[in-house]
């Protein structure tokens, strides 16, 4: 974002320096001002715009135009009321501006925590996924329930909406066992599911364990 900075318009700080210049007492009431032409060549500027910035100081009767003899200062303590009131609204601008600053980086800041945001939530759908195929593991012990019973006569999946994809007995590990495989004392059981699968495959086998951790 290209960031805009507000300026006071040249004429502006022409007739702002001028009247520096008076409160300086670098020009004292009653002197003449150089032609439009010579003060637009001491500013770089053009003729129109130094007569803007004469007109600025005529208009708060800081300068007096005497027709066919010129500009005449004509009041130091309009001049010094001028830079006051010139510097009250410069403060002004500049909170002004500090405060959209201020502003425009809260914004940039907010769209940035969004993006973060996003990419938080993104990423944790995607770890979720993952997790579904990441197999949880039980093994089973002389505690467990349905010792002796199929996996349909427990209706496992039905129970617990985990899929069983491996079992290992001693030595042997038994890939996808189907659901008349007998479950023994000793057995691992690996399946898959999310975390509340897990924790009613735990329920299921030992029901009594989980009773006592929840009193």
């Amino acid at each position: 974002m290209v960031k805009k900075t507000m300026r006071p318009p040249k004429y502006q700080l022409i007739a702002v320096d001028i009247a520096e210049r008076i409160v300086e007492n670098r020009y004292r009431v009653g002197d003449k001002l150089y032609a439009r032409s010579t003060l637009a060549s001491t500013y770089g500027v053009s003729p129109e715009t130094a007569r803007k910035a004469i007109s600025v100081l005529v208009d708060l009767d800081i300068v007096e135009v005497k027709h066919g003899s010129g500009a005449f200062i004509s009041s130091k303590e309009k001049a010094q009321e001028f830079i006051e009131l010139y510097q009250d609204v410069s403060t002004i601008q500049d909170i002004k501006t500090d405060i959209l600053s201020s502003v425009t980086k809260q914004q940039e800041e907010l769209v940035n925590l969004t993006n973060l945001l996003d990419r938080l939530v993104d990423q944790t759908k995607h770890a979720n996924r993952l997790n579904l195929f990441t197999p949880f593991e039980l093994t089973l012990t002389k505690e467990a329930e349905h010792l002796k019973q199929t996996v349909k006569d427990i209706n496992f999946w039905q129970q617990t909406g985990a899929t069983i994809i491996a079992i290992q007995q001693q030595k042997d590990l038994i890939l996808s066992p189907g659901p008349y495989a007998v479950l023994e004392e000793g057995d691992t059981v690996f399946f898959i599911g999310n975390e509340l699968s897990y924790q009613r495959v735990q329920n299921l086998f030992y029901p009594k364990t989980n009773e006592n951790k929840e009193k």
